[in-house]
């Protein structure tokens, strides 16, 4: 197929709103992970016995981030299709809705040294 051939149209009002959309979507989740990433040790020291070695507490943070990274597809699979039912908006909404709340719940979360391990 010849680059002639390919017929192409500029961008609409509303591919460019989609585009924005999509890309704010993706920056603001890997922006939820950065600054888990940034903060890790910090969590570590917070949520973590004091006497836990060094390395263990960072294992166990970062076990945290790996998890809700490994999950991504299975989010993804179940947004799209509720997506496709009742509108990528709704979704786009409750997902961002549904990345705001855990980090705000981890700031509001009492640390090790108020609960121990509850």
């Amino acid at each position: 197929m010849s680059h002639d051939s390919i017929s192409t149209r500029p961008l609409s009002r509303s591919d460019v709103k989609v585009l924005s959309l999509s890309a704010l979507g993706g920056a603001l989740e890997f922006y939820d992970f950065i600054i888990f990433v940034y903060f890790a040790t910090t969590i570590g020291q917070l949520f973590f016995p004091p006497d836990m070695p060094e390395w263990l507490r960072q294992t166990q943070t970062f076990g945290i981030f790996a998890a809700g990274y490994l999950v991504r597809p299975l989010g993804g699979i179940v947004m799209a299709h509720f997506g496709d039912l009742l509108g990528r908006k709704r979704m786009f909404t409750l997902s961002i809705f549904m990345m705001a709340l855990p980090t705000l719940a981890i700031g509001c979360l009492p640390t090790y040294q108020a609960i121990g391990y509850l």
